[in-house]
């Protein structure tokens, strides 16, 4: 990539983007760490970055003080930041925070709280005429139960700033309200609706949509985080749902005054209606962006650091077919007692990368999200379906024995 420009990026967790940037933006590239996020970022992957330049924001301190703090910092730097990058969506409001203060390219805290807060996103789906799940926001089980008598059962239950599917809840009743906290968040109730759940991404630059691919789930998120199988399939064949996805993207683009960067859609087509979903202004998660270089050949993340510095990518397009990726599975907490090994995944069907997040003698910890994983797959083929019934194979054949700690003790 050529340019003089200094892109500063927030690096909250280690990442196939962010470790491609340090690869390819050595000496234009900044990283942005808060002091609370400490614990993701392990000690391997702060050595693999410690070529690059980077401000540490202290926890507890006042965002004037620690934009100020760095402006000093950055000024001492060969050349300071002048674009800005958050691929992350729990950090989204203080990192546009910062980066406001700091002086460089933001989302306003209006556009925060479009793409953070969910009911508010949903209203302004609804102002800029898109259909949407019916959806209330609700402070007690008698909010919830009324709402459902007027939509039916199942309802979902978030709270409006939930990523990842985290403490998401689909009730088929109101005994499903049991164990859930509704005083410690902000929640909001919607319809479950029916139909098949797609994804969409998009590049954007100077508000224009570049270009925008489809993405496939086999396993809707809110089954994944009960057990289903976790995968993102990128279509890149004619297979893709038939909506006109750039103009879908561009007019909430539009109406919500995005100027560039990455997005990440959710959309349900239910009878040839599409109704929007939800949509975030950063990278989408898992391995999803992976997917669409290998299944259009090309190099999204450059494309993506192109449009956070300001430039116009070129989309050369080398491959027409479908990549997933297949999160292997993460049992439960515990001691890692055997795993299947990359190399035996690389020789299964349709397998061209593998990445494995544990080894055996590791300790684990499982969550209920839509990203818990021991590590992922990428699976390509001819359509949706080969590659869906590759992952399937991979699925079988995988193995990962966890062991919960106490099983693992020696009795003295």
């Amino acid at each position: 990539m050529s340019g003089a420009e200094v892109l500063l990026m927030v690096d909250d967790r280690p990442s196939s983007f962010t470790r491609y940037a340090a690869r390819e933006l050595a000496g234009r590239l900044v990283l942005l760490r808060f002091a609370d996020t400490r614990p993701d970022l392990p000690e391997d992957y702060l050595l693999e970055t410690a070529h690059l330049p980077a401000f540490w924001v202290r926890e507890g301190a006042a965002p004037a003080e620690e934009a100020r703090r760095y402006r000093e910092w950055a000024a001492g730097l060969p050349t300071a930041p002048t674009r800005f990058c958050n691929p992350s969506e729990p950090r989204q409001a203080a990192a546009q925070r910062f980066a406001e203060l700091a002086g460089l390219p933001h989302l306003t805290e209006r556009q925060v709280d479009l793409v953070r807060d969910k009911a508010a996103m949903k209203a302004c789906f609804r102002e800029l005429g898109l259909r949407t799940a019916e959806f209330e926001r609700v402070r007690s089980a008698e909010g919830i139960e009324r709402f459902a008598g007027r939509h039916g059962w199942p309802v979902v239950l978030k709270p409006v700033d939930s990523f990842a599917c985290v403490d998401t809840h689909r009730l088929d009743g109101p005994d499903g309200l049991a164990g859930i906290d509704l005083a410690a968040r902000d929640w909001m109730v919607e319809a479950y609706l029916g139909g098949t759940e797609w994804e969409v991404c998009a590049i954007v630059l100077d508000g224009e949509v570049l270009d925008a691919w489809p993405s496939a789930m086999p396993c809707r998120p809110l089954d994944i985080v009960d057990g289903a199988m976790n995968a993102n399939i990128s279509v890149g064949t004619g297979e893709g749902p038939p909506v006109d996805l750039r103009a879908l993207v561009q007019r909430i683009v539009t109406g919500m005054g995005i100027d560039h960067g990455y997005a990440h859609m959710e959309f349900f087509l239910i009878d040839g209606e599409v109704y929007a979903g939800e949509i975030g202004v950063r990278l989408a998660g898992c391995e999803i962006p992976a997917n669409h270089g290998h299944a259009y050949g090309f190099d999204v993340f450059g494309a993506t650091l192109a449009v956070y510095l300001g430039r116009r990518p070129e989309l050369a397009y080398r491959e027409r077919r479908c990549a997933g990726d297949l999160l292997l599975p993460l049992p439960g907490s515990g001691l890692v007692r055997e795993i299947t090994s990359r190399e035996e995944l690389l020789g299964m069907p349709g397998v061209i990368d593998a990445v494995l997040k544990v080894r055996a003698g590791d300790t684990v910890t499982a969550r209920r999200a839509s990203h818990n994983a021991s590590g992922y797959a990428h699976v390509v083929g001819a359509s949706v379906g080969e590659v869906e019934s590759r992952m399937r194979e991979v699925l079988a054949r995988f193995t990962i024995e966890v062991v919960a700690q106490e099983a693992c003790a020696v009795p003295t």
